[in-house]
């Protein structure tokens, strides 16, 4: 049978939040068959578990926010790419504040640390959420039309484009593809860091955003050039890191899909209505498991090999 994995151990990080430049440390633990990926506010004077859903999430402005009643952790998107991306099913993460630390701006960090921690196999079929049916939400028209779609797929693979009119991104590709039957998460997707415009980060550190943001953990632009002294990490690191947000928080719905997933323009909020529409649909998927590994898709038998 195809089996859930957590990790071996537990696992410690520290770094600061993006946005709001706290302090914060991380620490990610093995769970029990069939407990999800779940964040626990251990800073707060009773400890609070926020499991990760589509209906958890409740704020998708610049990232991805998941709440339980007032208990809030923000910017889980890349911690969730790394585990979708490495077959992580259940897993409890303890932090001290209320935002994932940024670390370097992808998920490479989290990937380092779950594969440091070594993965586990556990004696309970991995459930996989199947698409059925195409499942659509597009937002505006014309110059400003985004969407988002799944497709049944026996697989997982995801399409992205992108529409940036900034002279440094459109020198770059805008669109990527990415398999996980043949390419690898980690040397593929995992290293993208998140991006963003000088005037953009000058904006919003006057309105208290960005605080913990810098050189050392994204991409950052003027109106003609990247100023990061190491350039890009991949040629089209930009629409890289844009499936590596999507693949978070579509991760968020909390079993892994066997769909194709394609987007335009899309971002936190969309891909959210996008899992919301799919569960409200249900003749649209189907919960399967695979009591013989051979029978899954490719790229999901094996726990993924280290870089």
């Amino acid at each position: 049978m195809l089996q859930q994995r957590t990790l071996k151990t537990l696992t410690k990080a520290v770094g600061v939040g993006l946005h709001r430049g706290q302090r914060v440390e991380l620490t990610l633990r093995p769970a029990q068959p069939d407990t999800g990926i779940v964040f626990r506010r251990v800073d707060l004077p009773s400890p609070v578990d926020i499991p990760v859903s589509a209906q958890a999430v409740t704020d998708t402005r610049l990232a991805s926010t998941i709440s339980n009643g007032g208990a809030k952790v923000h910017t889980v998107e890349h911690l969730m790419s790394a585990c979708a991306g490495l077959g992580i099913d259940n897993l409890y993460i303890d932090i001290t504040a209320e935002e994932v630390p940024i670390l370097d701006g992808s998920s490479a960090s989290f990937v380092f640390l779950l594969q440091s921690a070594g993965i586990a196999l556990q004696n309970a079929p991995r459930r996989f959420i199947r698409v059925l049916k195409a499942v659509e939400v597009r937002e505006g028209e014309g110059d400003n039309l985004k969407w988002v779609r799944l497709d049944p797929y026996h697989g997982y693979k995801l399409s992205f484009e992108i529409d940036f009119d900034h002279r440094v991104v459109s020198s770059t590709g805008q669109r990527v593809e990415f398999d996980l039957s043949s390419g690898s998460y980690a040397r593929d997707i995992a290293r993208a860091r998140t991006f963003g415009f000088t005037k953009d980060v000058e904006m919003m550190r006057a309105n208290g955003l960005s605080m913990g943001g810098g050189l050392d953990n994204a991409i950052v632009m003027d109106d003609y050039r990247v100023l990061n002294s190491d350039g890009l990490r991949y040629d089209d690191e930009f629409v890289k890191h844009k499936m590596l947000d999507a693949m978070g928080d579509l991760y968020l719905i909390g079993k892994p899909l066997l769909a194709a997933y394609s987007a335009f323009r899309s971002g936190h909020a969309l891909n959210n209505r996008l899992l919301r529409e799919l569960l409200a649909q249900p003749d649209a998927y189907e919960v399967v498991t695979f009591d013989d590994e051979k029978l899954a898709p490719a790229g999901f038998a094996q726990p993924a090999r280290a870089w």
